[in-house]
């Protein structure tokens, strides 16, 4: 929504503009030099990228519309999965808490966690890691750079939709003037007409340059940040399972740890100490009805 309103504001003013000046939006409507302009974009843009990184792309531009960040229910199911997690493990068997990380999808404790049940990526990454404390011989300093690389992978390979739609804002002022010169070849051979036509393919062929500006600054530049803010966001649910399994390999108590993990949310978004508490006594009360 905030996308919508903000295109709207950023036309209306610039369209508000220019017809405040005496201009003539008729004049604005020049459909092939968009299509030179938006056409060569999207061609270059499947030149430079893999189809994995097209389709993700897409996705993200959804997600940026959407604004598909992690909401306080979010933070608190994760927190509350892994308290649930670290309670099993100091009080069942290896086997017991084994048939939990094994089949997520099966399990109690995911099933009363469906926003962490359907973040199939960061579902797994909890259970490798429940995993590896469940061995029993891995220290926490290790699993800590284990934990920071394959992060920094993840980051790295949801900000490849960012940086491919820099990359399109980037080149399209230049596809721009391309388009602007096309235009102008077609007036120089027209040099014959009559002035009122010559004026306008001359207009019509600097609508190119004025288009290609304005798709880079004022559509996908900022759709591109928007894309970079949501994903940077959701990485950090990845931060909380890092912090709060670093803190039970540490010795703190569940209670504790998912507090180790309620300090790394933001202060705009995070939820009170009580909300936790809360969340977490109704889920145990809750899995052992379930049990």
């Amino acid at each position: 929504m905030g996308i919508l309103i903000g295109l709207v504001v950023t036309l209306g003013c610039v369209l508000g503009g220019f017809m405040a000046m005496g201009g003539h939006l008729h004049v604005l409507v020049q459909p092939w030099e968009a299509v030179v302009i938006c056409g060569a974009a999207f061609g270059t843009f499947l030149v430079a990228n893999p189809m994995k990184t097209v389709k993700d792309t897409g996705k993200a531009i959804l997600e940026a519309f959407k604004q598909a960040v992690p909401k306080e229910q979010n933070y608190l199911e994760t927190l509350g999965v892994l308290h649930s997690l670290m309670r099993e493990l100091r009080s069942k068997s290896r086997s017991e808490v084994e048939a939990h990380i094994d089949n997520p999808e099966e399990s109690a404790i995911f099933q009363a966690f469906p926003t962490v049940l359907k973040n199939h990526d960061l579902m797994n990454f909890i259970c490798d890691y429940c995993r590896i404390i469940i061995i029993g011989n891995a220290r926490s300093h290790e699993i800590e750079a284990l934990m920071d690389e394959e992060i920094q992978t993840i980051k790295s390979d949801k900000m490849k939709a960012y940086h491919a739609m820099v990359a399109v804002g980037d080149g399209l002022p230049a596809l721009g003037i391309v388009a602007a010169v096309l235009g102008v070849v077609k007036a120089m051979g027209a040099l014959d007409q009559s002035p009122e036509i010559l004026g306008g393919l001359i207009g019509a062929a600097l609508v190119g340059t004025f288009l290609g500006i304005f798709l880079s600054y004022a559509v996908v530049g900022p759709v591109a940040t928007k894309i970079k803010t949501v994903r940077e966001k959701n990485n950090r649910l990845y931060i909380i399972v890092k912090q709060t399994l670093l803190a039970y390999m540490n010795g703190a108590l569940p209670q504790v740890a998912i507090e180790f993990g309620r300090k790394t949310i933001s202060s705009y978004e995070r939820p009170t100490i009580d909300a936790v508490e809360q969340s977490t006594m109704n889920t145990g009360t809750a899995e052992k009805k379930a049990a």
